[in-house]
C-alpha cells in the first residue's frame, strides 16, 4: 500500500500525522511518501500507484502557500480527482478546494474553485464542538475548531450526515464533500484514531483485505466509550 502525505511541513496543525503512523501500525510494510511544497505530488502521475492521498489542518497563512502551490497543477489535479484517485482532506484543508474565503476583515480570497462552495471566515469567533455522523453504517466521532463554515454554491454529496453538532455550517446536517474518491472533513485532529472502524473501511475502500486496527481491542473499546459518551443528552456539544 502506498500512501503519499501532501505537505506535512505545514499540514499538521492538529496532530493529523497521527492518522499516517496509525496507518503504518495497522498496515505493516505500507510506503508513505511524504511530498514538501517545494515536490511535485507522486499522485498526480497514475503511474505510480498512490492508493491514499492525504492533507491536514494548517494555519490560514499556510493555507494561501498551499493553494499557490496546488494551483501550479491544477488541471492536473482536477484529471486525478476525476479519474477516480482516492484523498482524504482534514480540517481546513477543506476549504481550499471551494471557490473563495471571504474573511470579514480581508476580504475575499480566491481559492482552487473545484467544488461549489465557499468559506465564510471571522477569526475574532472560534467555533468548538464535539461530532457524531454516519458515514454509510457507521458512526464517525471527532472534533472540530475551526474560524470558518462553508456554505454550498451548488450540489454537494457529503461525506457524512451528522447526528449531533454541524454541517458544513450551523444551518445543514451534511458534514463535509464525498466527490468519487475526494473525501474532505472538517474533523480536525486523529480521525483514524477516534474511528478505528472508518480507518478499515477506507483503506478495504482502496482494496485491500483483512484489514486490522493496530492495538484492535484497546482501539475499539476507546471507540465504543467515546461514542456512548458522546451520545448522553445532556452532554455539553458546542462550547
Amino acid at each position: 500500500m502506498k500512501v503519499e502525505v501532501l505537505y506535512p511541513e505545514v499540514a499538521n496543525l492538529y496532530g493529523e500525522l497521527g492518522n499516517i503512523r496509525y496507518i503504518q501500525l495497522s498496515v505493516p510494510g505500507a510506503e508513505i511518501i511524504e511530498t514538501a511544497l517545494n515536490e511535485r505530488p507522486a499522485f498526480l502521475d497514475e503511474e505510480n500507484g498512490i492508493d491514499l492521498v492525504y492533507m491536514g489542518t494548517m494555519t490560514e497563512s499556510a493555507q494561501i502557500i498551499v493553494r499557490d502551490t496546488m494551483k501550479g497543477y491544477l488541471p492536473e489535479l482536477k484529471a486525478a480527482i476525476e479519474r477516480g484517485q482516492r484523498m482524504l482532506v482534514t480540517g481546513n484543508a477543506l476549504e481550499i478546494f471551494g471557490s473563495r474565503v471571504h474573511d470579514v476583515e480581508n476580504g475575499d480570497m480566491e481559492f482552487l474553485n473545484l467544488f461549489p462552495f465557499h468559506t465564510e471566515r471571522d477569526l475574532m469567533h472560534r467555533y468548538n464542538s464535539l461530532y457524531i455522523g454516519k458515514y454509510d453504517d457507521l458512526s464517525i466521532v471527532g472534533y472540530k475548531s475551526q474560524f470558518t463554515q462553508s456554505y454550498p454554491d451548488g450540489k454537494l454529496e457529503p461525506l457524512f450526515q451528522t447526528v449531533r453538532g454541524c454541517g458544513l455550517n450551523p444551518d445543514i446536517m451534511e458534514e463535509g464533500i464525498r466527490y468519487k474518491n475526494f473525501m474532505a472533513t472538517y474533523i480536525i485532529g486523529p480521525l483514524f484514531v477516534l474511528n478505528p472502524k472508518f480507518m478499515v473501511r477506507v483503506l478495504e475502500e482502496t482494496g485491500m483485505k483483512d484489514v486490522h486496527p493496530a492495538y484492535e481491542k484497546a482501539a475499539l473499546e476507546a471507540y465504543e466509550e467515546r461514542l456512548a459518551e458522546y451520545s448522553e443528552p445532556d452532554r455539553g456539544f458546542i462550547y
